[in-house]
C-alpha cells in the first residue's frame, strides 16, 4: 500500500497517464484525488466519472458534449466533461466498461488532445490529464476484443495496484478503529472497539468486499448495538452467511485452525506444504524408533504390532504416506545412521517456503521475472518486492 501511495505522489507532478487497478471496494477512487492533488493542476477543475453508470447511447455526449439538434432531445448545445475539466484533471472510473467506438474518441484525446462534439464536425482542443481506474482483467478483455490495447497502453503509462485488504495485514485493524472513530463522531455515540478475539476474527476474515464492506459492517455495528464493546460471536452475527469464503488459513502454535477454508492455489499449497512436512516429521521419527531397537533392520519390523498390522509390510505403508520424492528414506540401513539417539524437529515457516518457492520459478525460468511471476500467478510488482525482502537479487 505504501508502495502504491509513493508511486501516486511521485507521478503527480507529470501529465502522465495513470491506470489504476485492484478489486472492487479497495478504495481506487482515492488515489485520483492524491494525484490530482499533488500535481500542478490542483487549481483546475477535478472530475470523476463512473464509465460503467452511464447508457451506452449517451456516454460520448457525455464525456465529448453535443450539438443542439445532434438527436433527439439535444434542445441545446452542451459541453462535455473533457471541455469542462480543460486545465484540469478527469478521473474515468470503471473505465473497461467504456463502448469500442468511445474508446476510439478517448485515444484521439489522450494521443493528440483533441475530440469532436457529438452532431459537429469542428476539432477541439483539451488539456486535460487522465487517471483511470478499472476492476477488470484487462490482459483477458484485450484478448477477447472488449477493450483496444493500444488505448490500454495510453491509459497505462503509469500502473498503480491497490492491494485487497485481505493482504493488508494489520490495516484492517487500523482501518476499523478509523470508521469507528469516524461514525462516532458522525452518530454522537461512544466508539465502538473489539475484544481481543473478535480483532482476530477481524483480521482473518477474507474481506470479499474489501475496505467498502469493511465500513459498512463498522457504521451497522456502530448503530445497532448498545454494547460497545463487541465480542467475536456478536461480530459473527454481522459477517454475511453466504459468504463464499468466511477466513483465511492461518497456522497458530504450529497447529491448523479447523474452522479456516481457502480461496486460492497458494493457501491450499502452503497447507499441503504444512502437512507434509508434518508427516516427514512424524515418519523420520518412526524411523528412528524401528531402526533404534537392539539388533533391529527396516526390513524386520513386520512383527511390530502396535506400529504395523501383519497385512501391511512396513515399506508399503511408509512409502503411502509419503511423498515420492521422499522415499529413499526407508531404504536406510542401521549402519547408515552415525546416532540414532538425537532428533530435532524441522519447522518451515510461511516466509521460508514463499522464499522457496519465489528461488524455484527464478531457476525455472532462468531469472527472468516476467515468466517467474506468470508462473506463481504474482504481478511482477509483488514479485520485485518479495525478492528484495527476501534479499534474492
Amino acid at each position: 500500500m505504501n508502495h502504491a501511495i509513493n508511486v501516486a505522489v511521485q507521478v503527480a507532478p507529470t501529465d502522465l497517464s495513470v491506470l489504476i487497478t485492484g478489486e472492487s471496494g479497495v478504495g481506487k477512487e482515492t488515489f485520483p484525488k492524491i494525484i490530482h492533488s499533488y500535481s500542478h493542476r490542483k487549481h483546475g477543475q477535478y472530475i470523476a466519472v463512473n464509465c460503467g453508470a452511464i447508457p451506452e447511447g449517451t456516454i460520448d455526449s457525455e464525456l465529448f458534449g453535443h450539438e443542439k439538434g445532434s438527436f433527439t432531445g439535444a434542445v441545446s448545445d452542451r459541453k462535455g466533461y473533457f471541455e469542462v475539466a480543460n486545465g484540469g484533471t478527469i478521473f474515468l472510473d470503471e473505465v473497461g466498461e467504456l463502448p469500442l467506438t468511445t474508446q476510439v474518441r478517448l485515444l484521439r484525446v489522450l494521443e493528440a488532445g483533441e475530440f469532436i462534439k457529438v452532431g459537429s464536425s469542428k476539432v477541439q482542443k483539451t488539456n486535460v490529464r487522465v487517471v483511470a481506474a478499472t476492476n477488470m482483467d484487462m490482459p483477458k478483455a484485450i484478448a477477447e476484443g472488449r477493450f483496444r490495447e493500444d488505448l490500454f497502453y495510453r491509459l497505462n503509462s503509469v500502473p498503480v495496484h491497490i492491494p485487497p485488504l485481505r493482504e493488508r495485514g494489520n490495516d484492517i485493524a487500523l482501518l476499523f478503529r478509523k470508521f469507528a472513530g469516524d461514525f462516532a463522531e458522525k452518530y454522537r455515540m461512544p466508539a465502538i472497539r473489539l475484544t481481543e478475539d473478535a480483532m482476530q476474527m477481524l483480521i482473518n476474515y477474507y474481506w470479499p468486499g474489501n475496505v467498502r464492506q469493511l465500513k459498512n459492517i463498522t457504521e451497522q455495528i456502530s448503530v445497532l448495538e448498545q454494547n460497545r464493546e463487541i465480542n467475536k460471536e456478536k461480530l459473527l452475527s454481522y459477517l454475511p452467511e453466504n459468504s463464499p469464503v468466511e477466513y483465511l488459513p492461518v497456522v497458530l502454535n504450529g497447529n491448523r485452525s479447523k474452522d479456516r477454508t481457502f480461496d486460492n492455489e497458494r493457501e491450499i499449497l502452503y497447507q499441503v506444504l504444512f502437512d507434509m512436512k508434518k508427516d516427514m516429521n512424524d515418519l523420520k521419527k518412526l524411523v528412528h524408533d524401528v531402526i533404534g531397537k537392539e539388533n533391529a533392520r527396516v526390513s524386520d519390523v513386520a512383527d511390530v504390532s502396535d506400529i504395523y498390522s501383519p497385512a501391511d509390510p512396513p515399506s508399503s505403508i511408509i512409502q503411502s504416506n509419503i511423498p515420492p520424492s521422499a522415499s529413499p528414506i526407508i531404504k536406510m540401513k542401521r549402519d547408515d545412521i552415525q546416532d540414532t539417539e538425537e532428533y530435532v524437529e524441522e519447522t518451515l515457516s510461511l516466509e521460508d517456503v514463499e522464499k522457496e518457492m519465489i528461488k524455484k520459478a527464478l531457476e525455472r525460468h532462468h531469472n527472468k521475472r516476467k515468466y517467474a511471476a506468470k508462473d506463481l500467478k504474482i504481478s511482477e510488482r509483488t514479485l520485485y518486492r518479495k525478492i528484495k525482502e527476501y534479499g534474492l537479487e
